[in-house]
């Protein structure tokens, strides 16, 4: 690009530009001053659709807009499902692609942080972008990951622009359970879970958090559907929540778990299922308890193997139910996934898992998950009858040395997909 045209993107104004602008206005007040640093011709910020299907084009226009768009108040969200081309691509490579448009290039860079793929920043530029160019809009797109994330703490606006299909009520308690985030990279391994609702709401959730020296897992099941399996799941996750951030053990945390379905069983009695984890990143040792779960899987050497757990009973079903802990040694380079009934049982059950994760060794677990939330729909949908919900954990090892990044993705770790 023309040197006396273009400096580069001063964030420092740019982030000033949005932190005086309402949370609404956040990314527009972001994407408006990198447009204007950059001599762009249009700038557009496309979010992620919370069914990982496709991309949201959010604008803010007047109702005189043209119809056949979705629509609250006067923001208008455009769906743009994926179709293999260069924006599917850049979100799902985590690589920046420039496609020529006319005379015009348009550049589209991922929106990420720490592996979770918020979106894309669409840039229209007159001229061929440069390597520096490139670097610079990458730099920006990263910039706008933790803008999107800081203002979708006040605004409902970025969670409806995901929603492309309604939500009930279970639907709406059950995403309150679920962590912010669905992808987490650190030096020493790579998490991503997924969850296929059901049509009326199985009660599946997955949860994980990291601390200094641990990382925390829980995969869950509530029986029932409806509004009655998404309360069982709030008593079973706030539970399991609450003793972890006392800083109890696994077992606490399961006794407290079985304890609060005991005692406050919503509509009488009630139970769920559960796997525990707790990796302690120093060692690689994975502490497990399976409460009337399906058992996990681990790959390792190409090779797939059940991981052997004694089965305990589901949460809130014996008053005096005791639980017990394994230890399970991780190497560098194994893969674990913890699954619901939902991956395995009924239609999901020609899925035949076993045959199909060897040959997803070299995808990146946010793609694993894409890819068999996919594999169970087209087995077992397109309405499924149970919650199908899944955690896939790639362990590294190293703990403490630092990753090596370009713009919130590690790229070392960026799967190498084919597209149509």
């Amino acid at each position: 690009m023309d040197e006396k045209r273009w400096s580069g993107v001063d964030l420092g104004n740019v982030l000033r530009a949005v932190e005086d602008a309402a949370p609404v206005d956040a990314v527009e007040a972001m994407t408006r001053g990198i447009g204007v640093d950059l001599g762009a011709l249009s700038v557009s910020f496309l979010i992620a659709d919370m069914s990982g299907r496709a991309l949201v084009r959010l604008a803010h226009v007047p109702f005189g807009d043209p119809t056949g768009r979705r629509r609250q108040d006067e923001d208008v969200a455009t769906v743009l499902p994926f179709d293999g081309g260069p924006q599917e691509q850049a979100l799902r490579s985590q690589r920046v692609q420039v496609r020529p448009s006319g005379n015009d290039h348009v550049v589209m860079a991922p929106v990420t942080q720490r592996g979770e793929a918020i979106g894309l920043l669409e840039i229209s530029l007159p001229a061929t972008p440069d390597d520096t160019t490139l670097a610079e809009i990458s730099r920006a797109a990263h910039a706008l990951a933790f803008v999107v994330i800081a203002a979708r703490r006040h605004t409902d606006l970025f969670e409806w622009g995901q929603r492309t299909t309604p939500f009930t009520l279970a639907a709406e308690i059950q995403r309150r359970l679920l962590p912010s985030s669905f992808t987490c990279e650190a030096g020493s391994f790579t998490l991503a879970a997924w969850l296929e609702p059901a049509a009326t709401i199985g009660g599946d959730t997955f949860d994980y958090s990291l601390a200094r020296n641990l990382l925390h897992l829980s995969l869950t099941d509530a029986v029932g559907h409806g509004v009655h399996s998404a309360l069982t799941a709030t008593l079973c996750v706030g539970s399991l929540r609450h003793t972890r951030r006392r800083g109890h053990t696994l077992l606490d945390q399961a006794q407290a778990a079985n304890s609060a379905l005991i005692e406050n069983p919503p509509g009488g009695f009630t139970f769920a299922t559960g796997l525990l984890g707790r990796l302690d990143l120093r060692t690689g040792v994975l502490a497990m308890v399976n409460a009337g779960h399906p058992t996990p899987l681990l790959v390792r050497d190409g090779a797939v193997q059940p991981v052997a757990l004694p089965v305990d009973p589901p949460f809130g079903v014996l008053r005096r139910g005791s639980y017990r802990t394994t230890d399970v040694p991780l190497r560098p380079g194994d893969r674990l996934i913890l699954l619901t009934d939902g991956m395995l049982e009924r239609g999901a059950a020609h899925l035949d898992l076993p045959a199909r994760l060897p040959d997803l060794t070299e995808l990146h677990p946010r793609e694993v998950v894409r890819v068999l939330g996919d594999a169970v729909l087209d087995v077992a949908g397109p309405t499924l009858p149970d919650d199908a919900c899944m955690l896939v954990l790639d362990w590294h090892g190293d703990h403490g040395d630092d990753r090596s990044t370009t713009a919130g993705a590690d790229p070392h770790r960026a799967s190498a997909i084919p597209y149509a």
